[in-house]
């Protein structure tokens, strides 16, 4: 209570940093939050999706199948970013543009690798938040407990009067505002380390698929005739 009195009596700055701290802290329990409950689903339904395609008969019912499974879309898109390639290679006799030229091997190499993007940059969403959250709330926390601490000094300077007690207190609760942005510093931190193990683990299983995928659909494709 004492340290929530001094802040409401302290400058536009003290309140301007402990807004400031509270703003990150919401933030990043907001991705927190969001993040473990998405990677979640995701690490379940990438599993699910690649074994309920390589069950399916045919790569049009595995699409079939798959929008049920991937309810987060992250496997889905791969297989559908392949069915460009056959219109593509269909109108590359017009020659019309850089995308239908090339081979089969190149054009699925390039949509496939889009595709991924996308979808890894849906999972990668929030890591930048908590990244920095993670390295200046200390900072920020450490800003505040400087100016508390000089304001602080300052006051009692001007009483004549300088004792222990006097500075132990005011002090005290400047040093709060470090412990706060370390509170708020940890948890990002933490979130940022086990979401990025978790997201590596994805990525390296969409990276596979996609590249079984390629080969399946170069292995299906009717072998060139030379001209």
């Amino acid at each position: 209570m004492n340290a929530l009195h001094s802040l409401r009596q302290g400058d536009v700055v003290a309140q301007a940093t402990a807004a400031l701290l509270l703003l990150m802290s919401v933030a990043s329990w907001v991705v927190i939050v969001w993040k473990a409950l998405l990677l979640r689903r995701a690490s379940a339904d990438v599993a699910r999706c690649t074994a309920a395609f390589w069950q399916a008969p045919s790569i049009g019912v595995a699409s079939q199948n798959l929008q049920s499974f991937d309810r987060e879309a992250l496997v889905l898109p791969l297989v559908v970013a392949t069915n460009s390639v056959a219109f593509l290679q269909a109108s590359a006799g017009a020659g019309t543009t850089l995308a239908q030229a090339g081979s089969a091997s190149q054009q699925l190499t390039r949509v496939l690798r889009d595709a991924l993007h996308t979808v890894l940059g849906r999972l990668q969403w929030g890591q930048v938040l908590l990244a920095t959250v993670g390295s200046t709330a200390p900072f920020v926390g450490l800003l505040g407990t400087v100016w508390g601490i000089y304001h602080a000094l300052a006051a009692i300077a001007g009483a004549g009067q300088i004792s222990i007690d006097r500075v132990a207190g005011p002090v005290g609760e400047a040093l709060i505002m470090t412990a706060a942005g370390l509170a708020v510093a940890i948890p990002a931190v933490l979130a940022y380390n086990v979401f990025g193990r978790l997201i590596g683990r994805i990525e390296a299983d969409l990276e596979g698929f996609a590249l079984d995928l390629r080969e399946l659909l170069l292995g299906a494709a009717p072998a060139a005739r030379p001209d």
